[in-house]
């Protein structure tokens, strides 16, 4: 067995769609970013490769790249389990959990879990997705970006 830790976090931009979990979030402000900006989804790939013994999401999706500029994260997470996989791992259980105090998420929380779970090819019972706030203390409890926090068990 295997763990590992991911974090990430954005500013919000005003205007911008919104992405968690490879789920469009209704929301009148997004997540600045390279990418799509979905923390949920680097905070998941950045702890699989962690227990994978692998290095960092911007070690393999550089945000200095023309080719992950506007990427889908689904194929960061993607490629991250298969990375995974070629060492002969595979998921066992992914804990989650975003930081935000506004939009309310709870309501997202079953499609994010079902999205995580397609994306990476498990089961979703292996796939936990949970939601806070930081009653409005630090800069997500300004609203002035969102965080997220995971940590990930792989079987060799």
């Amino acid at each position: 067995m295997r763990i590992g830790h991911g974090y990430d976090a954005h500013r919000i931009e005003p205007g911008k769609k919104m992405t968690l979990g490879g789920v469009k979030i209704s929301s009148d402000f997004g997540l600045k970013a390279h990418s799509d900006g979905d923390v949920l989804i680097h905070a998941l790939a950045d702890a699989i490769l962690g227990a994978s013994g692998l290095r960092d999401i911007g070690f393999y999706f550089p945000d200095t790249s023309d080719e992950t500029l506007n990427m889908d994260s689904s194929e960061i997470l993607k490629s991250a389990a298969e990375m995974a996989e070629k060492r002969g791992l595979k998921i066992s259980f992914a804990d989650c959990t975003v930081i935000a105090q506004r939009p309310k998420l709870s309501s997202y929380i079953d499609d994010m879990r079902a999205s995580l779970a397609e994306i990476l090819g498990v089961e979703r019972d292996r796939i936990n997705v949970k939601a806070t706030t930081e009653e409005k203390m630090g800069f997500t409890g300004r609203c002035e970006g969102i965080s997220a926090h995971a940590v990930v068990l792989l079987e060799e």
